[in-house]
């Protein structure tokens, strides 16, 4: 690791590392309600993977120098079409005869 031998204090565990350059890297920020994914991929790469786990995904096969204000614009109004649960399931659809669906 690149601080070993700088220091007296203990080196920390790469989890502890991965946390304290997340603060610093997020800040304030809070969790991510859209996460984009550029260039075709499908997964996330292990970034920002706690903060996103409630989060509406969105791919698109664009690259990201091309991703324009139009695409943004598509992105946002998908998302805005989603029903949010974030982790619960959605209410049972009742009939008119009583029963749920």
């Amino acid at each position: 690791m690149a601080v070993r031998g700088l220091s007296d204090q203990p080196e920390p565990s790469s989890d502890v590392l991965r946390r304290m350059v997340m603060q610093k890297l997020a800040g304030d920020a809070g969790d991510v309600d859209l996460l984009i994914r550029t260039g075709g991929e499908k997964r996330l790469s292990d970034f920002l993977l706690w903060e996103s786990a409630y989060a509406e995904l969105h791919f698109t096969e664009r690259m990201w120098p091309d991703f324009d204000e139009e695409d943004l614009e598509a992105a946002i109004g998908e998302f805005h079409h989603r029903e949010r649960r974030f982790g619960g399931v959605p209410a049972p659809v009742v009939s008119i005869a009583g029963g749920a669906r």
